[in-house]
């Protein structure tokens, strides 16, 4: 598996103190106890491998500007915002698609193959555990690497689309103003309007990534089988996420009511740190490799 062994890209990793050795010592003792573990990881994981997140104080693209993420029912309802999507996900994509795992990823990934991870699921939509070698995963929100059509379901890469984009848009050329989650990139209205978007090469449809938007909710069978996957569990580590977004905040609650202790590892406050067992403000790639 290809990983990116240089320095870290911490332009949108929040600052905070280096990991506390006591810190350290709990959090491997959390980890030594579980057998079956269940971790949680979202946008903080991703954050050193250069990809930007929401939420993060400072840093985070609310934070940073006043864009918001695309709307669900904005998307089916209106072709001008699917071009906009499109056109803006075009340009970003060869750059978000070629960002690597982080060591975070590979502990997670050399974890599960020690036997102690007994299932990981995802927020994030980079496909970096995969990328990292993680099977027993998964994508909660889907993941930018497939686009499916909203008519007749079939599935394709989106590598195979960015060949499309570029065959249908021969000349059109943008310069991108800032980069944003999800392979977003900013662009203005004027760069917009000329650009293309294919059909669904079998029926014609509305081709959409293979994620879910905001406001948009996860297949209830989806849900069932992560749930599944907790109940086997007997405790549960949240890697990089305020979980703020109810879709992966349900499982934390549904932990609680299970008994599970339950570790956060994330800078700044999350939802869960009235009831989790242990709090931890580090860095994702910096303590994770220090345990056992």
């Amino acid at each position: 598996h290809v990983v990116s062994r240089s320095s870290p890209d911490l332009t949108f990793v929040p600052e905070c103190l280096p990991a506390d050795p006591g810190e350290i010592k709990e959090l491997q003792h959390f980890i030594s106890r579980s057998k079956k573990l269940f971790v949680m990881t979202g946008a903080g994981v991703s954050t050193e491998s250069g990809i930007p997140d929401y939420r993060s104080e400072g840093v985070g693209l609310y934070a940073r500007t006043d864009r918001r993420p695309v709307q669900h029912g904005e998307f089916l309802r209106s072709a001008r915002a699917r071009q906009r999507y499109w056109a803006r996900n075009f340009v970003g994509w060869p750059q978000f698609s070629s960002r690597l795992p982080n060591v975070a990823h590979l502990v997670l990934r050399d974890w599960e193959q020690h036997g102690k991870l007994h299932w990981l699921v995802t927020q994030n939509v980079d496909a970096l555990h995969g990328k990292a070698g993680s099977q027993r995963l998964t994508e909660l929100h889907g993941c930018t690497h497939r686009v499916s059509c909203l008519g007749c379901g079939d599935q394709t890469s989106r590598s195979e689309l960015q060949e499309r984009f570029a065959a249908l848009n021969p000349t059109w050329k943008a310069e991108a103003f800032g980069v944003a989650p999800d392979g977003d990139v900013f662009l203005t209205d004027d760069q917009v309007r000329t650009f293309q978007v294919p059909a669904c090469s079998k029926c014609g449809g509305i081709l959409k990534p293979d994620v879910t938007f905001f406001g948009d909710t996860v297949s209830r069978e989806k849900v069932n089988f992560v749930h599944q996957r907790l109940a086997e569990s007997d405790s549960m580590l949240v890697a990089g996420s305020s979980m703020q977004v109810y879709s992966g905040y349900r499982f934390a609650l549904a932990a609680r009511e299970k008994r599970l202790p339950i570790a956060v590892l994330n800078i700044g406050p999350t939802r869960l740190d009235h009831f989790a067992s242990l709090k931890l403000n580090s860095h994702c790639g910096e303590l994770l490799p220090l345990i056992n």
